[in-house]
């Protein structure tokens, strides 16, 4: 495989899960560890990505832009965003994550919305903000460097005494049989809380996600009460996820 066909299968890889890890890169395209470490430095050194230790994050998960070229995936993601928003009704208590569709729901909200917005997400709150009538609850603790959300134990305590009316997140792994999975423990701690804390469970992902698998679990897909992608509801891409009983939008 040439140098710049694996280079733009790890920028894929990496745009489309935030993160990836040089080990399972390595594996995956079945090169030494010091050719995807010369590799992350040279997409690095362009700007492409942000290598961190053991691997690599995505530049658009990191920071937010509201030009279609800086955002990987932007039309589908602004397809899913609309679809999430058409969910929402006046008086609803919501708990959102981060990430850049979510950013992008709180971005083209209707102006005369009234909700009460939770967020585990700095950037999703002050994107929140700028909304004139609706409400924004931020849940505070450390903040996490990769994933730029609040992690630890007493934020997963004080999500424990919620019940949001609805939960939207977003996933890295999305598959029929694994389920909901991440790469980032702290990550799915506060994943696994905002779940169990809520009566609907909504998540959505890029059709690029289904079928692919992250090395943490998150929930079963029975755990899942509604999957947004940018696909057709009958999209036959989600008959095995439909078979699971999951509402498709």
């Amino acid at each position: 495989m040439l140098k710049e066909e694996r280079q733009s299968l790890i920028l894929r890889e990496v745009n489309i899960h935030n993160k990836v890890l040089l080990s399972d890169l390595s594996i995956q395209l079945e090169v030494s560890e010091d050719t995807i470490r010369r590799d992350l430095q040279e997409l690095s050194d362009a700007g492409k990505i942000i290598k961190v230790r053991g691997g690599a994050l995505s530049t658009s998960y990191q920071m937010y832009s509201y030009r279609e070229n800086d955002i990987y995936a932007y039309q589908e993601k602004t397809v899913i965003a609309g679809k999430v928003i058409s969910l929402l009704r006046d008086g609803m208590l919501v708990l959102i994550s981060g990430g850049s569709t979510n950013l992008e729901i709180a971005r083209i909200l209707p102006p005369d919305l009234r909700v009460t917005f939770l967020t585990v997400s700095l950037s999703t709150a002050m994107q929140l903000l700028d909304h004139p009538n609706s409400d924004v609850i931020f849940i505070g603790g450390q903040l996490s460097k990769t994933a730029r959300i609040s992690v630890g134990g007493e934020v997963v305590t004080t999500l424990h005494d919620l019940r949001p009316d609805l939960c939207i997140i977003g996933t890295n792994g999305l598959d029929s049989d694994a389920g909901i999975t991440d790469s980032d423990w702290e990550v799915v701690t506060i994943k696994k809380a905002i779940i169990r804390a809520s009566q609907k469970v909504l998540v959505h992902a890029i059709s690029a996600k289904l079928n692919s698998v992250q090395k943490i679990k998150v929930c079963p897909l029975t755990d899942v009460d509604i999957l947004v992608t940018e696909l057709n509801p009958d999209h036959t891409s989600l008959d095995a996820y439909r078979a699971a009983d999951v509402e498709m939008m």
